[in-house]
C-alpha cells in the first residue's frame, strides 16, 4: 500500500520507523505547508516497509512518501 502526499510541502517530521505497526488514522509523517502542519494518516493498517523521505525533504502532491504492508 503506497501513502502518498497530499500536497506538496516539507517533511517536517517523521513519526515512525520502518517496521513500526500502524493503525488507520495513525499520523506517520507531518508536512508543513504553508506555515500549517499537515499529518500525514495511515489509510489501513499495517506494517511500515519503506519510508522513502527523509525530514527536511520537500515533496510533490501525490508523491509516495511510505510503504506499508502485511
Amino acid at each position: 500500500m503506497e501513502i502518498v502526499s497530499p500536497m506538496s510541502g516539507s517533511v517536517w517530521k517523521i513519526e515512525v520507523c520502518e517496521g513500526n505497526t500502524v493503525s488507520i488514522g495513525d499520523v506517520l509523517i507531518i508536512l508543513e505547508s504553508m506555515k500549517m502542519e499537515i499529518p500525514i494518516e495511515a489509510t489501513v493498517t499495517g506494517v511500515v516497509k519503506e519510508i522513502k523521505v527523509a525530514e527536511g525533504d520537500f515533496v510533490q502532491e501525490q508523491e509516495v512518501v511510505i510503504l506499508l504492508g502485511n
